[in-house]
């Protein structure tokens, strides 16, 4: 089949990734799979109209509604991947509301990342429970051999030459939904007392308004600093060389930077949201916090404690290795695309 994907494909960012792996699932089956972006359509009659011109024989969509407004009306058959916000927060606004669940409707198939992402949108649209099937992430970490991290250190301004260095990535596109600003305060208070822990926030800038503020912030915030985003290679190398990776989400699908840091073998402090703590256990296979001041609490004991790191990063890998194959995610995704012939 002649598949057409849509998806947000800003490069770096979740649903890139997301896309660019289940193209690879799907080419693999022999079908042909043409990526589009999301954002460079303006309606559902300039998607009908590609999908006549390129003659697509089904569509995908990441993101109800992002990429499922545009599919409504389409001539072809097509189905849904939740991305997490469209669930978490798009279903709070009517309007969104309306749409997403037209568009579910027509679906031959949706997709969710966990049961509770399930049960959220069958709560939502209880007609659709049927047709939605539960597919983790499939994950495979691949680090850049060739990484220099004291290079990486010297770029970002941390001196690397005076002392021990314990530095913790906060991976996220700079947008609000990300809350990159959350632990900024607590954290800069924390590097007065303790000049060897820095903070680096990492990743595209999504939002350009909220990124100028990010910024302006973190000027004024000893110990933080926004880094320059890295091709996926070269942060996974990054990240296998920091102390932990960060998420301080107000809301999250789940997070794929996590599943990572914890294929690497990274410890992972992730606040304690819906999405985050369904895939992580607390003390087993990485830290929750549900405030900064416990952030830096919990930090502190994973610096202090080598056997709780190592129990942590050791659960985490069987975890990813059990619950996020990048095989089984390829069968799903393989079986559930003959629904649209």
């Amino acid at each position: 089949m002649r598949l057409l994907l849509l998806a947000c494909l800003r490069a770096q960012t979740g649903n890139a990734t997301t896309a660019a792996r289940i193209r690879n699932h799907l080419q693999a089956a022999g079908h042909i799979c043409v990526l589009k972006d999301a954002f460079m359509y303006g309606s559902a009659a300039e998607i009908a109209n590609l999908t006549s011109s390129d003659k697509f024989d089904a569509a995908l969509a990441i993101h109800l509604y992002k990429g499922g407004r545009l599919l409504q009306g389409s001539r072809i058959p097509f189905g849904i991947i939740f991305g997490g916000t469209d669930v978490n927060e798009d279903v709070k606004c009517k309007e969104k509301r309306q749409v997403m669940g037209a568009v579910l409707e027509r679906a031959r198939f949706a997709v969710a990342f966990t049961v509770e992402m399930k049960e959220l949108a069958a709560a939502e649209w209880p007609d659709a429970r049927k047709k939605i099937y539960v597919q983790s992430q499939g994950i495979k970490a691949t680090p850049s051999e060739t990484f220099d991290w004291y290079r990486f250190l010297q770029n970002a301004g941390i001196p690397a030459d005076s002392g021990p260095v314990h530095l913790f990535l906060l991976v996220c596109g700079l947008r609000r939904v990300k809350d990159p600003l959350y632990l900024v305060e607590a954290f800069s208070e924390w590097h007065r007392k303790d000049p060897s822990v820095h903070l680096g926030i990492i990743g595209p800038a999504v939002d350009p308004l909220f990124t100028s503020e990010v910024e302006e912030r973190v000027k004024r915030a000893p110990g933080v600093r926004v880094l320059q985003e890295l091709p996926q290679p070269q942060l996974h190398a990054a990240l296998r060389c920091c102390l932990a990776l960060v998420n301080s989400s107000s809301s999250e699908g789940m997070s794929a930077a996590i599943l990572e840091a914890m294929d690497l073998e990274v410890p992972v402090l992730a606040r304690n949201i819906p999405g985050n703590a369904a895939i992580i256990k607390h003390k087993e296979t990485g830290l929750l916090f549900s405030t900064p001041q416990e952030f830096v609490a919990l930090s502190k004991s994973l610096m202090s404690d080598p056997t709780l790191e190592k129990e942590i990063v050791t659960r985490a890998k069987e975890y990813v290795e059990q619950h996020h194959s990048w095989e089984g995610e390829r069968k799903t995704y393989q079986s559930l695309v003959q629904r649209l012939q």
